[in-house]
């Protein structure tokens, strides 16, 4: 008798059991929650409210107050007047030359900062550190230096017997001096990280060196070079103290737009000088802004055949 109704107790509650999870299975469906919409207006982060306006106070007063303010200057004569302002033929010479110039500037700089960052993080020799420090001299030394010693070893008294000054090229090694850093600090730290095992891989399946740089290492280091090579021109085209002395300021020669802007507010022309350097502005702005997408498009392109 204790057995079966043991057994009987048992069989009820399996029951039950069964009968409440058919009445759980049974019921109604969850309704799925729905993701709350984040307001635009919502700050996420770690600064708060409190720290994005003081960021974007700074931001105003530093940088978008002052090209307002030349902006608002250089459309005071109308569209017409800074039109004429920055097509005269003196202005357009001085643009071209300064472009032409930062142009051949920053392919340098592709190739050699590339190089020689190449050689500071594969390659050990003595002296590495030193001339590791060396490549940010430029940052440290104010322009007008470089421009005295360039003149000095690249002018009428060269003690080299190479006489650049009032030249092109003049220009071009002055620029290649102050804009060295830029390609060389961007490559370095993408060097240091990238994975050398495919390097070896592709070494081992008969690859030659360059096919290995040109098919497995500049894929990887294109992103780098873009930027490095769109800060140099951006750096270069804005250039005035290394230039001021070895460029002689010929005009339609070596005069670079900097120096036809110092020229414009030193003959009472303010106008035209601020319209000069909206339109120098403009030119920076586009250059960076057409690397920056190309730069992310090649980086998209490698995340994609990883």
């Amino acid at each position: 008798m204790t057995v079966t109704s043991t057994t009987e107790t048992t069989t009820g509650g399996l029951v039950s059991e069964s009968v409440g999870q058919q009445s759980t299975e049974t019921g109604p469906p969850a309704r799925p929650t729905r993701p709350k919409k984040r307001k635009w207006t919502a700050v996420t982060g770690t600064v708060g409210p409190l720290g994005i306006g003081v960021a974007m106070l700074w931001l105003s007063v530093i940088v978008l107050l002052p090209l307002a303010a030349l902006t608002v200057t250089s459309f005071e004569n109308g569209l017409s007047g800074f039109w004429e302002a920055v097509t005269s033929p003196v202005a357009l010479a001085s643009l071209r030359v300064t472009v032409t110039v930062s142009a051949i500037v920053a392919l340098i700089n592709v190739v050699m900062g590339t190089l020689i960052a190449w050689v500071l993080v594969r390659d050990e020799f003595p002296g590495k550190r030193f001339v590791n420090a060396l490549i940010d001299l430029p940052f440290a030394l104010p322009t007008i230096v470089a421009s005295i010693v360039l003149l000095a070893l690249y002018g009428p008294n060269s003690p080299i017997g190479v006489q650049l000054n009032a030249t092109q090229p003049g220009l071009v090694v002055a620029l290649a001096f102050v804009t060295l850093p830029f390609v060389v600090r961007s490559v370095q730290p993408v060097l240091i990280e990238t994975d050398r095992e495919v390097e070896q891989a592709a070494a081992s399946l008969g690859a030659s060196n360059w096919t290995i740089f040109r098919k497995v290492v500049l894929p990887i280091l294109s992103p780098a070079i873009i930027s490095g090579a769109g800060l140099a021109f951006a750096r270069a085209i804005g250039e005035y103290g290394s230039v001021v002395l070895i460029g002689g300021n010929i005009p339609r020669e070596t005069q670079v737009t900097s120096q036809y802007i110092q020229q414009q507010i030193e003959i009472d022309r303010p106008v035209n000088a601020a319209a000069v350097s909206v339109a120098l502005l403009a030119i920076a702005f586009v250059t960076l802004l057409v690397l920056r997408v190309l730069s992310s498009r090649s980086q998209r392109r490698e995340e994609q055949a990883q």
